[in-house]
């Protein structure tokens, strides 16, 4: 095995199959930011969601998805330039995996691709044959790249260093409008009648780390998204009040079920409750 990939283990605590899973998931992402980053993807883009915070800050969540937001808009972009380059770079590590473009029915702004790899063949490369956990020989590993072509405006980037498997940089959304994405997931996401519990763990996180909210910047993804008027501002007391409605429509139980296979110490979702959720509202400071 690469040397650089026994490294990158070694930062995990793996007891089980669930959790091998999840450490050959992260490091195949951060050896995919690699690759990107060789092709002169950040140029053109930045990184932003959930991943990024695990990766760039080390929040305890696992996250299953690379997300970018193009700098500006460019319908002429195309994601599947940059397939080669990623499977090279993970080719080079020991890798055998296909990256593949989705083709989508409607021409939305975001683009998507996956990685594909079998599970139980680099998990057996990774720990040298001694794999005896009930894994299907055809199982994939599944990682999807997502990238929103036509970005609401006002936000801003810095570069962020990752040392792992070598050091190198990646564009991403700075923390006040990382947060502003992560909120308009919050109060906007349409999932039918189901919770996307991640976004209220990562709610949690942004109060107790980084409170700062761009608050323009959700006021332009909302009106991208319809979900504010041209002519309506997005005042603290707006956003204050838009917060505790969604908190007051939250099923608390079915978030914390939703989350719970993505985090290592449960226990911490037992506090969740409506009054918990309002009072991480309150929290948050709007700039």
């Amino acid at each position: 095995m690469n040397d650089a990939i026994t490294r990158m283990l070694d930062r995990y605590e793996c007891q089980g199959v669930g959790d091998n899973v999840r450490a050959l998931r992260e490091i195949m992402q951060e050896i995919a930011l690699l690759g990107l980053w060789r092709s002169r993807f950040f140029e053109k883009a930045a990184f932003y969601g959930g991943t990024a915070l695990r990766i760039l800050y080390g929040m305890d969540r696992f996250s299953e998805d690379l997300d970018f937001s193009l700098l500006r808009p460019a319908a002429d972009f195309e994601l599947s330039r940059y397939g080669f380059a990623v499977e090279r770079e993970l080719r080079s590590f020991g890798f055998t995996v296909q990256m593949t473009t989705r083709e989508k029915k409607d021409a939305g702004p975001v683009q998507s691709a996956f990685l594909k790899a079998n599970t139980l063949q680099h998990l057996l490369t990774i720990h040298n044959d001694k794999v005896d956990w009930p894994i299907p020989r055809d199982q994939l590993l599944k990682i999807k790249i997502e990238v929103d072509t036509d970005p609401p405006p006002g936000f801003l980037t810095e570069n962020k260093f990752v040392l792992h498997p070598i050091p190198f940089s990646v564009k991403a959304f700075v923390l006040p409008d990382l947060f502003a994405g992560k909120m308009h997931a919050v109060l906007c996401r349409r999932w039918k009648n189901r919770v996307k519990g991640r976004d209220w763990y990562d709610l949690v996180w942004y109060a107790a780390n980084h409170p700062q909210l761009h608050l323009d910047h959700l006021a332009q993804r909302m009106t991208q998204s319809g979900d504010l008027k041209n002519d309506e501002r997005m005042t603290p007391e707006k956003f204050f009040s838009l917060a505790t409605e969604a908190v007051d429509r939250l099923d608390v139980n079915q978030a914390r079920n939703e989350v719970e296979p993505f985090v290592k110490t449960p226990e911490a979702l037992m506090v969740w409750s409506r009054e918990f959720f309002r009072d991480i509202v309150g929290r948050i400071v709007p700039v």
